[in-house]
């Protein structure tokens, strides 16, 4: 029999992942196992695989694949996730966590209800703007220090893009009519587009209020998910830089609600959302 390997799928809003315990397992090449797992028809299913790993200076470290094998530097749903599985599994008994990712070390604070875990609020720390730091390239004649709704030509069309990073680069399209998109066509052309040398998540957005705007999202190396937790706030993030909301947001995506919050004193993005446990299993390698 093929060596058993023990994994737990959990989900965000429906952004799920296949987590694996590495402080008890060892995975030799997590990119050629991310391709098999996420395969909803011949693997487990999900939007991806996230190692738990031991930390030298942190609580946790957490490194995430995508379906391509690509590795990401951070993904929003999936952390409150790792704060979760932390919890459950008992890796730390603390309520809040920090948690070593490649996008620098963020802080999980545990939301709890009758004494189980049920969601997280994360400091995302502060979004990037710099364009050489997202990365992207400024289109031709553009200048200045940010991404700001600057014309980007996808297939002949331009669209007015602001680009941030939050650890991970996207580029937030505020557009009419995002349910009607053919995102699996448009999708690709974004995030290979030639001004994003590391390719980028994108995000299309309606504006419903001050207070909530509405998105889609093509992910870098998966597709089109039913959220993105990093993507929620670069968009938050994007719509009040823009002047289509004040700081705090609710975000609607796909899967649900987060609550979004750029807090103005420090400069942190702040996630709520929740984090569920579908069911455990075994995978043989």
């Amino acid at each position: 029999m093929n060596e058993p390997l023990k994994f737990t799928k959990m989900q965000g809003l429906g952004n799920d992942y296949v987590y694996v315990n590495g402080f008890s397992q060892t995975v030799n090449d997590p990119a050629a196992l991310a391709k098999r797992i996420s395969d909803r028809h011949f693997g487990i299913g999900s939007d991806g695989l996230v190692l738990i790993l031991p930390s030298r200076t942190q609580d946790v470290r957490m490194r995430m694949f995508n379906p391509d094998g690509s590795e990401a530097e951070m993904c929003g749903n999936a952390i409150r996730c790792v704060g979760k599985y932390v919890h459950d599994h008992g890796i730390s008994t603390k309520d809040m966590l920090r948690v070593e990712t490649g996008a620098g070390v963020k802080i999980v604070r545990l939301i709890k209800e009758g004494g189980e875990v049920c969601g997280a609020t994360v400091d995302m720390g502060e979004p990037i703007l710099a364009p050489a730091d997202i990365p992207a390239v400024l289109p031709e004649g553009a200048q200045g220090d940010r991404f700001l709704s600057l014309p980007v030509t996808v297939d002949g069309k331009d669209y007015a893009v602001t680009a941030v990073s939050m650890g991970n680069p996207h580029a937030v399209v505020f557009m009419d009519g995002i349910d009607a998109l053919d995102l699996p066509v448009i999708g690709p052309k974004f995030e290979n587009h030639p001004l994003f040398p590391q390719r980028t998540n994108t995000e299309f957005v309606e504006v419903v209020n001050e207070a909530r705007v509405r998105m889609r999202v093509w992910e870098r190396g998966t597709g089109e998910t039913l959220a993105c937790g990093t993507g929620a706030c670069a968009v938050a993030v994007a719509s009040f830089l823009n002047g289509r909301t004040g700081r705090i947001v609710e975000v609607e995506l796909r899967g649900g609600l987060l609550r979004i919050k750029w807090d103005e004193t420090d400069g942190h993005v702040y996630m709520t959302g929740p984090a569920a446990t579908v069911y455990d299993g075994t995978f043989y390698l």
